[in-house]
């Protein structure tokens, strides 16, 4: 897995980033399996902006609270440990394949968006607390981070 590239998902992102929060442990420590074995966390700029959704929002509306300045230095963390799959063109259009191929609706649109970045920048993998969610993508390994000692 040396050189893998592997997206991790927003809410495994989120899960690490903050010590408090229950699954911060096996996010932490899946996170620091691929690095030690040479694979590369990757991140999309989707990723990036759920991540301030659900840090910014206040607690009573199920998110972390955070203001716009602390957020903004938790970015920079996962900017400066994760590399960045840029969106383009390409990823636009094979979004919107991927959404008719799929008959993909609602909120899944969102993963479809994930996937289409995953097969333009060569990413078979993700690294995901949702695995059900990525499921129906041929040729995506959805992983959960307890299961990443399981896979080779």
């Amino acid at each position: 897995m040396a050189g893998e590239l592997w997206l991790i998902d927003t809410n495994v992102i989120l899960r690490w980033i903050q010590p408090e929060d229950r699954q911060f442990a096996v996010a932490r420590s899946a996170i620091g399996k691929l690095e030690q074995i040479g694979s590369i966390p990757c991140y999309t700029s989707q990723n990036l902006g759920e991540f301030w959704n659900a840090l910014t929002r206040p607690l009573s509306r199920n998110g972390y609270g955070a203001t716009p300045q602390e957020a903004g230095r938790r970015a920079e963390t996962i900017e400066s440990r994760f590399r960045l799959l840029p969106d383009d063109l390409a990823v636009h259009f094979r979004w919107r394949r991927l959404l008719v191929d799929y008959e993909v609706s609602g909120v899944q649109v969102h993963d479809a968006r994930l996937v289409a970045a995953m097969i333009v920048h060569g990413v078979g993998r993700i690294l995901t607390f949702n695995a059900r969610d990525f499921a129906r993508f041929i040729g995506i390994d959805a992983i959960h981070p307890a299961d990443l000692d399981r896979i080779q």
